[in-house]
């Protein structure tokens, strides 16, 4: 069975839950596809960077990310990532997750996600097996959602633009500058690019520095080398900003 299609037993089972494992080298890079089922990402060890044509999820340890059925995503690895998927009926239990989004996965759901990956893709729904199945979807019911969202704009040229600045962070290109190379007037540039993304672009950029870090910070790079990296002028200035959005320092961000 080729790699690409490995999920399709677990998307297509009967039961209303299914988990599977898999395991995936630095930088392995998983084509545009959709599930007929909503997806829950999760990874024991590594970064998962998930892309739809709204936005990008940066997804480290301990969290995880829940996506609708048929939602079109790609889904790139830093660092060896241990991935472990449930596939979930979107009518399974109510309270599900209504969006796609960034979720916090407590010590409980994570036990529970790993032993639900060793249930058979049929099962007896009052046997052991389906009484974990059922603790798991009750689980998965109301989760924190977590700020690692970044909004992708649907203008062409706006999303041309911030491609360019999250490939390469530490850009200080003013916003005239920008907006000139876009024939846009600093006015017009601020307010397309907010009724495209929803924010400012200043915290635009901002976050996708932040977020860009993340990857950085699981592939080993030093705090002080990061933050050079995306533009921070200091390494206390980059802890900072990482600790207001996140609410830790780099330093304890993935113990």
């Amino acid at each position: 069975m080729r790699a690409v299609d490995s999920h399709l037993p677990y998307e297509h089972a009967t039961m209303p839950v299914t988990a599977m494992a898999e395991d995936y080298p630095d930088r392995h890079f998983i084509q545009p596809h959709t599930h007929r089922r909503a997806q829950f990402l999760y990874a024991t060890q590594g970064v998962m960077i998930i892309e739809t044509s709204t936005g990008r999820w940066v997804v480290p340890p301990s969290r995880g990310v829940w996506l609708q059925a048929h939602v079109e995503h790609t889904v790139r690895m830093r660092g060896d990532v241990c991935m472990r998927t449930l596939f979930v009926n979107p009518d399974a239990v109510p309270e599900l997750p209504q969006g796609n989004a960034v979720v916090a996965v407590s010590p409980l759901l994570r036990e529970l996600i790993l032993a639900a990956t060793s249930v058979p893709l049929e099962y007896e729904t009052e046997s052991r097996n389906g009484r974990l199945m059922r603790f798991l979807l009750d689980e998965l019911q109301a989760l924190p959602v977590l700020p690692f969202h970044i909004p992708w704009p649907t203008d062409a040229r706006l999303a041309a633009l911030c491609h360019h600045i999250y490939d390469t962070p530490d850009d200080q290109t003013q916003i005239a500058v920008w907006s000139g190379k876009l024939a846009m007037s600093v006015r017009t540039f601020h307010r397309r690019f907010r009724s495209s993304t929803g924010i400012t672009f200043a915290q635009w950029r901002q976050l996708a520095r932040l977020l860009r870090s993340l990857e950085r910070l699981a592939e080993g790079a030093s705090i002080i080398q990061v933050a050079l990296e995306h533009g921070y002028t200091s390494q206390s200035a980059y802890a900072a900003l990482f600790k207001r959005h996140f609410g830790v320092s780099p330093s304890m961000f993935y113990r």
